[in-house]
C-alpha cells in the first residue's frame, strides 16, 4: 500500500462564477444560499467546539 493514498487530499478552491450574467433576482437567492451554507458552517463549528470543551473538561488533569 502506498502512504500517499492515505493522505487527504489538498482541495482546490473553485474559481470565482462569472456573476455578470446573472439578474438581481438570481443573485440574491445566490446571497441568501451563500448565507444558509455559512451558517451551516458556522452550527458545525459550534458543535465542535463544544464537543472539544467537554472532552477538555473530562480529561482534564486535576
Amino acid at each position: 500500500m502506498d502512504f500517499d493514498e492515505l493522505e487527504p487530499r489538498k482541495a482546490r478552491p473553485a474559481a470565482p462564477k462569472d456573476l455578470s450574467g446573472w439578474s438581481v433576482a438570481d443573485l440574491e437567492a445566490y446571497i441568501a444560499a451563500l448565507e444558509a451554507e455559512i451558517g451551516r458552517a458556522r452550527q458545525a463549528i459550534a458543535a465542535k467546539q463544544a464537543q472539544k470543551a467537554a472532552a477538555d473538561l473530562f480529561f482534564r488533569k486535576p
